[in-house]
């Protein structure tokens, strides 16, 4: 178990599968997102956000009332583990759903990437934002796309399909989305930026 890994579940669209939770220090889930592990006979360790999908208050599962709406309850959630002592965090329910949500939930992740590591994961496959050096394990025959927010620059990968040779993705021009590891090891490098990975099966 790592003692500074959670798990995080929001409520966007709800895992076909959970993974195993036995791995996690703590497991969280923001608002209406609660039901579904009610559903799952799981009791996090806590439930935030500004309830205001949650359809009833459980005695039985520790409350933190996030009311303040400059925030997302993503955020807020995030700003807990970080008090907490977390620096890794494994996101479910983030995509699905409303859009905009979805768009929203990068967006927060962007604001922490300095502070925390975190993971989104989904039935299609995960993504994350990327270090400077990245490395894939195991995943020949995966999609792989490389989305900038809102520009990367330098971009040199090595195992896919159609690789780039120090160059730059911005959001309106060029993105790399669809691409395919033809590696079991895919290697990706940029210069500047933020760059999201989006590995699906």
């Amino acid at each position: 178990m790592n003692s500074k890994k959670a798990f995080l579940l929001l409520n966007g669209k709800k895992p076909k599968q959970l993974p195993d939770l036995s791995v996690y220090a703590l497991v969280c889930v923001t608002d209406g997102a609660y039901a579904f592990l009610k559903e799952k006979k799981i009791t996090p360790n806590f439930i935030c956000g500004d309830f205001d999908s949650l359809k009833y208050l459980p005695d039985e599962v520790p409350l933190i009332h996030t009311p303040d709406q400059e925030f997302t309850d993503f955020h807020k959630a995030l700003q807990i583990l970080k008090k907490k002592g977390f620096t890794i965090v494994d996101v479910f329910g983030a995509s699905g759903g409303e859009q905009d949500h979805f768009l929203g939930n990068l967006h927060t992740a962007l604001t922490w990437k300095n502070t925390l590591n975190i993971t989104f994961y989904d039935d299609h496959g995960v993504y994350y934002l990327a270090e400077k050096e990245a490395k894939i394990e195991n995943c020949l025959g995966k999609n792989i796309s490389l989305v900038p927010f809102f520009e990367a620059t330098g971009i040199s990968t090595h195992g896919l399909q159609f690789p780039l040779k120090n160059e730059t993705l911005e959001f309106s021009k060029r993105i790399g989305t669809r691409n395919k590891a033809i590696a079991n090891t895919v290697e990706i490098s940029f210069s500047s930026g933020d760059l999201f990975l989006f590995i699906n099966d």
